[in-house]
């Protein structure tokens, strides 16, 4: 009998595998505004996705620095969508060590499923099982907006299955989309108040609603409305219009490709332009435009919702395209109009529409983060989510964004990765650095114990701006008092140009000389406590423009408003004038540009900004400085001398 009990007891050890898990990820950083609320129910449903690693990602960097350097002789050969489709499709080996895990685990094969692309494989599961297989512990957390939401603080896989995955969800992280909160009907049609875009603590923070802190910011205390318009050069340091910038930056070039080229604008619903405004600018500073439309391409169920009209939710989409349209006229403009009403959108569902091979039909994104489609809330967008329906433009100006720490590093890192292919495709992509200088959105800081809020002292860097693969965009301002010929300086007024050190990207290499300058000869007077102080770290932005004072028609009336939101655009429409006139003379777009604009033959091309600062977290922040700093990047751009240096090049 006992060596009848011993023999089972062996059989039954060698059934059950014998795993050395590993830590795969780990929340460092409590999600802002979360709580716990109590233990997960062992039965409770879990949609497991787990992303696989992509074959040759380690390489992209080195593929995107071979054609964005000028240096490099395959400079501006730009990929295929297929090319890089096969390239980072996970491999066979891949796909059969994770399906063997869990087989091996206990689960079936029918309950498994490879998504469209290769890159996801997913199952449904229950806490319990969830539990078991990734060694975590799973707990419900409680948003103000009422939302809820299941988490781990980490969870572990097998140490020969980890070089196979990127990441799993839901664990870690929490949502970088949250849908407004629930109305009786869509949207109230009562006007808001201008102030009421001011985020408030605990507010939902879906990127296109009124509280998530995207926007641009009106003076407190004032309405922001004008009287009348002024247009003279000499009050550019008051208001500022589309004359004053084709002064600041030298913007004196009418295109000429219009057929060829490509410049897109991102907007997140609810967020929307009324027509009428946009003629209302157009009548005041370009009249020819007047009737001009954006070319709109419905995303998720993207629309120009007119139900709720006020600053809250027309301001972002009427500065982009009245700016945007204006200084690239006539080059037609691509609105990309991301999200439905009910649930709205997040960066994956734009990254899906731009590239087939990043998104996967009910799967590809993470049911915790980012919106899926079709949507069953009443009044959603009842079709498959958008894949690949549209080619990216030369450009993308995308004028909305999170903190770093709302995300968990994999999240990111996969996300980051996509911009880089976009890059190897030849799409330059830009996004605003942030208005709250070192801090994040509503002014909110790291504390030591892990959590945001207001009153934390350590930086709150921003995403996707800290991502090497995108170019951020800071704000600068016309001094008070000052002419418009005169040199700028970082914005302080009303809002603070976001910039710092990333706590999750590694500095790339085609910035790492004008980091280590900035750190060793304009030291910080902050620890390692403060902020990634490491010199390793990605630092942002890479360049700045003007973010202060813009005149803009809103409602009907014409307001002034302050932002990131406005520098990125403008920057958006230089850099499409340039891809005007390579096209014209049979080049190619300027794709990713960092590699570009932070060498040594493009030195002189920014006009440097060296006073002012982005204070935030209870301290003045970083200070602006000779040459690359972390609160305006290079500087501003001089349109002139960038034509001349990118037309030299193939």
């Amino acid at each position: 009998m006992l060596s009848l009990l011993a023999f089972a007891l062996l059989a039954t050890a060698f059934a059950t595998p014998i795993t050395n898990h590993v830590v795969h990820e780990k929340r460092s950083v409590a999600a802002a505004s979360w709580s716990l609320s109590h233990r997960a129910s062992p039965d409770s449903p879990l949609p497991l996705r787990i992303g696989l690693k992509q074959s040759n990602i380690d390489k992209l960097y080195d593929e995107l620095l071979d054609i964005s350097h000028p240096d490099s002789p395959n400079y501006g050969n730009h990929w295929s969508p297929q090319q890089v489709a096969d390239y980072f499709r996970p491999g066979v080996e891949t796909v059969n060590a994770v399906k063997g895990w869990l087989v091996d685990s206990g689960f079936e094969h029918q309950r498994m499923r490879l998504v469209k692309g290769g890159q996801w494989l997913e199952m449904n599961v229950t806490v319990a099982e969830a539990e078991e297989l990734l060694k975590a512990e799973y707990h419900v957390y409680e948003h103000p907006s009422g939302r809820k939401h299941h988490a781990c603080n980490s969870y572990s896989v097998p140490a020969h299955i980890q070089e196979h995955i990127e990441l799993i969800t839901p664990t870690v992280a929490f949502d970088a989309l949250i849908a407004p909160p629930k109305r009786t009907v869509p949207f109230s049609k009562r006007k808001r108040s201008p102030l009421a875009s001011t985020p408030v603590p605990g507010a939902a923070k879906g990127l296109g609603d009124p509280s998530s802190g995207n926007g641009p910011k009106l003076l407190p205390g004032s309405s922001g409305k004008l009287k009348g318009i002024i247009t003279e050069l000499e009050q550019c340091d008051e208001f500022i219009t589309p004359v004053c910038l084709q002064t600041l930056y030298d913007i004196i070039y009418k295109p000429v490709s219009t057929h060829k080229n490509s410049y897109g604008i991102t907007e997140f619903t609810p967020q929307s332009y009324l027509p009428a405004d946009l003629d209302m600018f157009f009548k005041n500073f370009s009249k020819s435009q007047i009737g001009q439309r954006p070319n709109l391409i419905s995303i998720d169920g993207g629309e120009l919702q007119t139900i709720e009209e006020s600053f809250n939710f027309n301001g972002e989409s009427d500065l982009d395209l009245e700016y945007g349209m204006t200084l690239t006229n006539p080059q037609p403009i691509t609105l990309y109009q991301t999200g439905d009403i009910p649930e709205g959108a997040s960066f994956n569902n734009l990254l899906d529409a731009l590239d087939g091979s990043y998104c996967t039909f009910e799967g590809g994104d993470d049911p915790t983060q980012d919106g899926i489609y079709p949507d069953p809330l009443k009044g959603g967008f009842d079709k498959p989510e958008s894949c690949g329906i549209v080619k990216p433009a030369n450009v993308i100006s995308t004028s909305y964004g999170m903190n770093e720490a709302d995300a968990s590093l994999f999240y990111a890192q996969r996300q980051c990765s996509e911009y880089g292919k976009l890059g190897l495709m030849g799409t330059t992509i830009l996004y605003s650095s942030g208005d709250d200088g070192v801090a994040g959105f509503g002014n909110e800081c790291i504390f030591p114990n892990g959590t945001q809020g207001v009153g934390g002292t350590r930086f709150n860097p921003s995403f996707p701006g800290g991502c090497p693969f995108v170019t951020s965009v800071g704000a600068t301002q016309v001094n008070p008092g000052s002419s418009v010929f005169a040199p700028e300086s970082a914005c302080e007024q009303v809002i603070f140009s976001g910039g710092g050190f990333s706590n999750f990207f590694s500095i790339p290499s085609y910035q790492k000389s004008q980091v280590a300058s900035f750190l060793k000869n304009h030291p910080p007077p902050y620890t390692s406590a403060q902020f990634n102080n490491s010199g390793t770290s990605r630092g942002f932005p890479d360049l700045s423009a003007n973010g202060a004072n813009y005149v803009i028609a809103i409602d009907g009336e014409f307001e002034l408003v302050f932002g990131t939101s406005a520098s990125s655009p403008v920057v958006g429409s230089i850099l499409t004038l340039v891809n005007d006139a390579r096209l014209a003379i049979g080049k190619k777009p300027v794709g990713f540009i960092n590699p570009t604009i932070y060498s040594e033959g493009f030195k002189d091309a920014f006009n440097d900004i060296t006073t002012g600062g982005n204070q935030g977290c209870g301290t003045p922040g970083f200070t602006s400085a000779p040459g690359w700093d972390p609160v305006t990047g290079l500087g501003t751009p001089n349109f002139l001398k960038l034509l001349a240096k990118w037309l030299i090049l193939p």
